[in-house]
């Protein structure tokens, strides 16, 4: 073995202890210790002197003593990971941040969510709390909080953020008062006030009337220096958004078609003249100065998460970066020139000394129990139990332990058990399944199996269905093929049975036959052991657990069984006749080789101590020593706190016949100061310092080293004081002597006799690492695993390396290595030095972390009382090609919401001073809530998986994506310099061969016959008059109810008479005048049509509008009146139903203002009209068509006689509408192409109209299909509301619906009326599930139409099958079309909107330049054709607005055509489809709307992508929509579930959103079901919702702000 370099100094010292070996240790770090304590300490809160370092081993007085025990649980004797060092360096770091503005954003958190719990908490068992490592009983560990006890007598105060007081205003409903909450969204837990003077100020100071005056004062002046700051960030806002009032209150829910009135009513086109600001807010009844007020709540805290985000970023993004998947790959693992490189020499492998068998030991293992068992000492213990009461209840003598295996394995031979069940033969591998405090029960069975030539497989006992890892467990058991298990009677009770008896199936394990071991018949006396097989066969497979938590089952030869025990013996000095403590788990590593093998193979007497005894009384250990004088105890760094916390025991102790205090984690970095505690406090009672015996272990390698007890010398003990960041690169570094960024480490003792270890690099292929490298240590011997249980390529991988030199030769010798899982390094004489494990590794950003340095920075940040020690998991899971660190705590049930955040805020701070890393979510559970193993620690794979599937149910969750996500696609920057022009856009499309995207549909043709001009009427009104008088009793509308009866049935006359006479009385008693605006508020019927025409007959123009909702009249009122007022109706028809909720006690709610004179039409004068009104043009308003559009705006578009009747000519042509046709409508018939199926094109086009109101297939999901199949519907039309109803509703039902007769195969079109992108997920799905009733998968469509025209897209009669595409999702974001093939990465599913309707054309132009694009490029979609809208109704008049909608004309091409734009952004696609005309067909595919797309970082985003992304990232979110906020993304979520379930979301959303579409999500805001505001068509009205969440309208259940 080569010495180390010069990097490292050796010093040795004599004294107590004068075998120590420094790596420059630092000879006055008491000393410095106290002096930086004192310095650091000033900017920080006062601490207790209680709370200080206890002293090493001066004494104290008694009150020092008592008052050390009351504040036990506070002291640093608490944690294995404590460092005074690390302790320091925290403060410093933190007193760095003291300075800096405390602007994060407190979440908010609905009050019903602090109290909340989960289920199944409330079925733990109450003592799983005292699995905690501080939560033993011992003497004042359950006491006062001390110096905190003041605070606990303080009233509680309910806390909210400090807000800026907004302007004072009139109280009125839908506004909060200035610094309270419009709900319960905003209170944080009540908690006590803390009186302390120094005390770092929370991220939101809270408000308080309860401070002291010095308090107050200094409060005051905080607030007033932070309210400065945010005034000068929040005076550059840009103009935000309108905001509508809302006087509705958040708990009550309106049925889904009413949903977009959530926030008070309908918001109007946004407009930024100061004429439609002052008539908006007189419309709305807002205050004069209403504007700032009601939204300072939500966007406050978005302008201080801005502020968090101007901090900038730690390493600069690389110049020449494009987003593509090797890129981001290389953007998460850069090459650091700066960083430390190794400049060792290549290490050699380091040889432990020649293994010297002693003479007198036995042959073997099963050899020592026959000679210890049948000699004349058979009645010497092997094994003694303490029980719970302190007693030693159960001894095991070395010959009942001979008699009971030999009976056992007679049993499993030949009889298993006497009921004949099945036989095992040797070599077969057996479960043996007890609890940990039946070792005795568990030697026998072990030995049994050994004599009989079985494998045991010793596992833990399954207490549930859902304990942590049993299903790996099982999957472990199948793969060894285990058939039997071997268990005690007591145990077998205590395992879940079913009613039958018989032991319930647990998940992923095999059958089994549970094979009780007690009370077993004697062997004949002619019975002989089966002889001894071959040494390289199995003797026992013992489990090992990956990362993941994955399980694998590691082999252990008989001979490598024997020659691990003699090599222990060698190196521990074992002899006959010594008596041992063990408080480890005796089925796994260190318990099972030193307290089942080597013990019994030396003769030795074993006290095992359970746990459940060590969490009573955790000096117990160290009572048996000093009992029985014994001189091995076998513990771990958590038994030796826990000795330290039972003072009161100490009295007691004599450690003076230790020789041996074997620790099993020494191996971990942070079990230095568990070593040094104890040593420092016992050393007084006897115990020798050489005595502390790290080793380190694992599965794989069994025991790597240990140090020895007892010997001395030069090398035997080394320590060594490391850099944190040269650890981080993976070279070894010494700290400097004052450094607090350092890591001190112990060694885990010499190599073990007749074994070699050598070091590796950590990834590829195994080279050699240098000698001042880290890597994975390997061993090479006759004591290590032999392979993994049926795992053959992953055996090769770590078991059989070969380790290579630098030129990739293999190293001298022909032995092969086994990996051990440790990270460390070889030091002077052989000492290993252990530095991390591989399973705790986590490399972020191209520097290596390891798990337990994280978790010892997150102990040591004060105060501690908010959280267990024990009880914190730290892991990391990928997302966005790099690893992201995530850490997971329990907090105790008494700390507050601000106490926590407040907390959580300083680990961050301290995680990223110290290791230069930033925690990506930092999360709180309540208490005994994470999964624990056995022995009570943190199952960390199991807590990994509750985490990432969403399960865990954190109380408290702080996401910090912006400050640790560094590899973000480079920003999308405009070159202003070099400006492109469309023009040369243009010219570049063509020279590359690209098609400029024009399309246009077929041909209007002339009218039916030659003397159609004579026989078809111009005007919709004159075309029902000759309806009535040529076809009479030809019926043309019949309402079905939710029963599927026939409501009502109009002929053509019948409606025409109906209309005649709503023409009358609108003469008569309404005085309507040509050109008079008159509101029809109806139910969906066959009123509203007859009123419609009613009013076209008298040359009024009607404007239809959806009646007001009985359950809701609070908004839906307010809802009709906007549109009534914005109308400018000067007359209102409707029912006397719907008259009497306008004008019921209800009517407070519409602000006191008078209705328009209203008239009933339930009763209509029998009267004809003298004659009906012609417009004079085609012109001239026919009907005025309101709605909200998916933008949120509330927009009326004027409709001319004209575009009426173009409209239904071009659906009569592409549908073949004909009047023998029959067509089924499930649509709102009040705007859009709703409005023209259900009023106009049957009348125009003759055909029958089976008219189904969407309300009425809420209640009869069946309502629609069964209408479409009793009369043979061959062209249908309905919303995404409705066909998700059906999709929903009917999943179940589809056999009963064939049995009534259900049959859809006579269905041709079904057309989906939308103003958005296709549902590609949810038309497949209904046409996939409807497919048993005959649906045609061909007959599933969509339609698109928008405010400038309701129809441009329709699937017709004779079209071409609907195409589907698939586009590269990245490439949309830079506005470009990119096809992909299905299921490329980054792909994405879009169908064509139907097909372009005759006289249609539209094109595709840049939005911004107005130039023409090409097929290649994203860019608006523009229409022209005759059924286009004449403007947008206002109340001022025509505008600018209108004007470039319904006027727009391109720069380049035929500049000279007028078109009007869609607003809608979208593509054209050239198929090889043919049409009608012979012509290639021309898809066009919808993306989204150009006012919803979300422009973060230049790229843009379509709200559709992103939700469909987040929908589908947790099962308990029922609805999101996105939208942005001052550059932030914010993410609204509907949580189908209890609310403790919230905080789950926050990191799956995060973590998905990220991963698919490199994009960081801003807030999460969670809310209950139906808060997401859905119009009458089923589409999410998003900049609503936006205004409602901006206004604090949305009484969230919680609300996250990512950092």
């Amino acid at each position: 073995m080569t010495t180390m370099t010069a990097w490292m100094k050796i010093r040795r010292s004599r004294g107590k202890r004068n075998s120590t070996m420094t790596f420059q240790m630092v000879t006055s770090r008491r000393k410095d210790t106290r002096k930086r304590k004192r310095d650091f300490s000033s900017p920080m809160s006062p601490r207790d002197p209680s709370q200080g370092a206890p002293q090493a081993g001066g004494a104290a007085s008694p009150s020092t003593r008592s008052r050390r025990r009351a504040q036990r649980r506070l002291t640093r004797n608490e944690s294995r990971y404590h460092s005074e060092v690390r302790q320091e360096a925290v403060k410093e770091a933190l007193a760095q941040y003291q300075s800096r503005p405390k602007n994060l954003p407190l979440p908010s958190k609905r009050s019903s969510v602090m109290t909340a719990r989960s289920p199944d908490r409330h079925h733990r068992d109450s003592d799983s709390e005292d699995s905690d490592e501080d939560s033993v009983t011992a003497e004042g560990s359950l006491g006062s909080s001390g110096g905190h006890s003041g605070s606990q007598g303080t009233p509680e105060v309910t806390r909210t953020p400090l807000l800026l007081p907004p302007p004072q205003v009139p109280s009125h409903s839908g506004m909060g008062t200035p610094g309270s909450s419009s709900g319960s969204s905003h209170h944080t837990p009540p908690h006590p006030m803390q009186q302390k003077q120094q005390q770092p100020l929370p991220p939101i100071p809270p408000h308080s009337n309860r401070l002291s005056n010095g308090e107050d004062d200094e409060r005051t002046r905080r607030e007033l220096s932070e309210m400065t700051d945010l005034m000068r960030n929040i005076t550059s806002f840009p103009q935000p958004p309108d905001v509508t009032n809302n006087t509705g209150g958040g708990n009550n829910r309106p049925p889904r078609d009413d949903r977009i009135t959530r926030y008070s009513g309908l918001a109007p086109g946004r407009q930024s003249s100061s004429d439609s600001d002052g008539w908006r807010d007189a419309l709305y009844n807002f205050p004069e100065n209403w504007r700032g007020t009601g939204r300072w709540k939500v966007s406050n805290k978005i302008q201080q998460l801005l502020n968090t985000l101007k901090r900038p970023k730690r390493r600069p993004l690389p110049e020449f970066y494009l987003d593509d998947e090797e890129d981001l790959e290389i953007a998460a693992n850069p090459k650091d020139p700066n960083a430390p490189k190794p400049e060792g020499m290549v290490m050699t492998p380091a040889r432990g000394e020649q293994l010297v068998i002693p003479a007198g030991l036995p042959r073997s293992v099963e050899d020592a129990v026959y000679r210890y068992g049948s000699s004349s000492g058979y009645k010497a213990p092997v094994a003694t139990i303490l029980d719970a009461n302190g007693k030693l209840s159960v001894s095991l003598t070395y010959g009942k332990l001979l008699s009971r295996s030999q009976k056992m394995a007679y049993n499993l031979l030949t009889r298993l058990g006497g009921r004949g069940e099945g036989n095992v033969m040797p070599g077969d591998r057996v479960a043996l399944v007890y609890p940990n405090n039946d070792p005795v029960s568990f030697m026998c069975a072990f030995y049994a199996c050994l004599q009989a030539g079985l494998v045991p497989v010793p596992i833990e006992v399954p207490l549930s269905r859902r304990d942590a890892g049993s299903q790996q467990i099982g999957f472990l058991l199948g793969s060894c093929g285990v058939s039997v298990a071997l268990t005690s009677e007591a145990c077998f009770k205590g395992i879940p049975k079913t009613s039958a008896g018989e032991v319930v199936s647990f998940k992923g394990w095999p059958k089994l036959t549970w094979f009780i071991t007690d009370h077993l018949p004697k062997p004949p006396k002619d019975w002989q052991i089966p002889p001894r097989h071959s040494d390289d066969s199995a003797a026992y497979i013992e489990y090992s657990t990956d990362k993941d938590g994955s399980v694998k089952g590691v082999v252990v030869t008989r001979s490598a069984m024997l020659a691990h025990c003699r090599t222990l013996t060698s190196a521990c000095n074992y002899t006959e006749g010594e008596v041992a403590v063990c408080v480890l788990d005796f089925k796994r590593e260190v318990g099972l080789w030193h307290s089942m093998l080597c013990s019994v193979f030396n003769g030795m007497h074993v006290i095992f101590i359970p746990y459940s005894v060590m969490k009573v009384n955790p000096a117990s250990w160290m009572q048996m020593i000093t009992r029985f004088k014994a001189s091995i105890a076998i513990v771990k760094s958590r038994d030796l706190h826990w000795g330290l916390l039972a003072t009161k025991d100490h009295k007691d102790v004599s450690l003076q016949s230790l020789r041996l205090l074997l620790v099993a984690d020494g191996a971990n970095p942070w079990s230095l100061s568990s070593c040094d505690q104890f040593l420092a406090v016992f050393q007084s009672k006897g115990l020798r310092p050489d005595a502390i015996c790290p080793c380190a272990s694992s599965p794989e390698a069994l025991t790597v080293s240990v140090r020895r007890p007892g010997h001395g010398g030069a090398n035997a003990v080394g320590r060594g004081v490391l850099s944190m960041q040269g650890l981080s690169f993976g070279v070894v570094r010494v700290d400097q002597e004052n450094s607090l960024t350092s890591l001190t480490l112990q060694d885990c003792g010499q190599v073990l006799p007749g074994a070699m270890i050598v070091v590796i690099k950590l990834e590829g292929v195994p080279f050699l690492c240098r000698t001042d490298e880290v890597g994975e240590i390997c061993v090479a011997g006759g004591a290590v695993g032999d392979q993994y249980w049926g795992l053959q390529g992953m055996t090769n991988n770590t078991f059989k390396v070969q380790p290579l030199l630098l030129d990739s030769t293999p190293m001298n010798g022909t032995s092969t290595y086994v990996r051990t899982g440790l990270l460390g390094f070889l030091g002077p004489g052989g000492l290993v030095f252990v530095c991390g494990s591989r399973d705790g590794l986590m490399t972020v950003t191209g520097r290596k972390h390891n798990t337990d340095d994280i978790i010892a920075t997150v102990l040591a940040v004060e105060p501690m009382k908010f959280i267990y020690r024990g009880r914190i998991a730290v892991f990391s899971h990928k997302v966005l090609r790099d690893e992201r660190i995530c850490v997971i705590a329990e907090q105790r049930p008494d700390c507050s919401e601000e106490e926590s955040f407040q907390w959580m805020s300083r680990v961050l701070q301290a995680v990223d001073s110290i290791h230069q890393v930033g925690i990506y979510c930092l999360a709180l559970v309540p208490p005994n809530h994470l999964p624990k193993t056995p022995l009570g620690g943190i199952h960390l794979s199991e807590t990994r998986k509750k985490f990432l599937e969403g399960s865990l149910h954190p109380a408290n969750v702080l996401m910090c994506p912006h400050t640790c996500v560094t590899n973000l696609p480079k920003p999308r920057e405009v070159h202003h310099g070099n400006y492109v022009g469309p023009a040369s856009v243009m010219v570049g499309n063509l020279v590359q061969g690209n098609r400029l995207a024009s399309a246009q549909g077929r041909d209007m043709g002339l009218m039916d016959d030659e003397d159609g001009m004579r026989r078809h009427p111009q005007f919709i009104a004159d075309i029902l008059k000759w309806r009535a008088s040529t076809t009479e009793n030809h019926e043309i509308l019949t309402l079905l109810n939710s029963k599927g009866q026939v409501a009502t049935s109009l002929t053509c006359a019948q409606l025409h008479k109906k209309a005649e006479r709503v023409g009358c009385l609108l003469l008569e008693k309404g005085h309507i005048n040509t050109g008079d605006h008159v509101a029809l508020i109806y139910p969906p019927g066959v009123d509203l049509i007859a009123a419609f025409y009613g009013c076209l007959y008298v040359g009024a123009v009607p404007v239809t509008i959806r009646p007001p909702h009985p359950q809701n009249l609070q908004s839906t009122v307010n809802t009709v009146r906007t549109v009534v007022d914005v109308s400018k109706s000067s007359i209102i028809l409707s029912t006397l139903t719907v008259i009497k909720l306008l004008k019921s006690k209800e009517e407070k709610f519409d602000s006191g203002k008078k209705w328009a004179p209203i008239l009933d039409t339930d009763d209509l004068p029998k009267k004809r009209l003298p004659s009906i009104y012609k417009a004079p043009t085609p012109e001239m308003i026919a009907y005025l068509d309101f709605s909200v559009s998916t933008t949120g705006m509330l927009a009326g578009i004027k409709m001319s006689h004209g575009a009426a009747t173009s409209l239904c000519l071009s659906m009569k042509v592409a549908c073949e509408l004909y009047p023998s046709r029959v067509v089924a409508l499930c649509l709102d018939p009040y705007c859009g192409l709703g409005l023209a199926l259900w009023v106009l094109s049957s009348v125009y086009s003759g055909h029958q109209s089976i008219l189904i109101p969407p309300g009425e297939v809420e209640l009869n999901p069946s309502l629609w299909l069964s209408a479409v199949s009793q009369y043979k519907v061959r062209d249908t039309f309905c919303s995404y509301g409705v066909m998700e109803l059906c999709t929903k509703g009917l999943g179940s039902s589809i056999t009963a619906l064939k049995q009534r007769g259900v049959n859809l195969s006579c269905v041709r079109t079904c057309v989906v009326v939308a103003e958005e992108r296709p549902r590609v997920q949810l038309t497949s799905s209904f046409s996939k599930l409807f497919s048993g009733l005959g649906l045609s998968p061909r007959a599933v469509s969509t339609s698109f139409g928008c405010r400038v025209n309701v129809a441009i897209c329709l699937q017709g009669a004779s079209s071409p099958d609907p195409t589907t595409v698939f586009v590269d999702l990245r490439s949309l974001r830079h506005d470009r079309v990119t096809l992909v093939e299905r299921g490329a990465p980054h792909s994405l599913c879009l169908m064509e909107s139907g097909k372009l309707l005759p006289g249609v054309k539209v094109v595709i132009a840049n939005p911004d330049t107005k130039g023409q694009c090409s097929d290649s490029h994203l860019g608006e979609i523009w229409v022209q054709c005759n059924h286009n809208a004449s403007g947008y109704f206002t109340v001022y008049g025509d505008d600018g607005t209108s004007n470039d909608h319904f006027n727009a004309q391109l720069v380049t091409g035929s500049t000279g055509e007028v078109y009007a734009r869609t607003g809608y952004l979208g593509f054209l696609r050239r198929t090889e489809s043919v049409q009608a005309d012979g012509e290639l067909h021309d898809a066009v595919f919808v993306v989204g709307a150009l006012d919803e797309t979300v422009i973060l970082r230049g790229m843009r985003y379509h709200p559709i992508d992103i939700e469909m992304t987040v929908m589908r990232c947790h099962k308990k979110i029922s609805e999101c929509a996105v939208f942005s906020w001052t550059n932030l993304l914010v993410v609204v979520v509907e949580l189908d579930g209890a609310e403790y379930e919230a905080l789950d979301l926050v990191p799956l959303i995060t973590s998905s959103v990220l991963e698919e579409h490199q994009v960081i999500v801003g807030v999460i805001v969670v809310v209950d079901p139906g808060v997401v505001p859905i119009n009458s068509r089923g589409e999410k009205q998003r900049m609503h919702l936006r205004d409602g969440f901006l206004a604090d309208q949305l009484d969230p259940i919680y609300v996250a702000y990512n950092m």
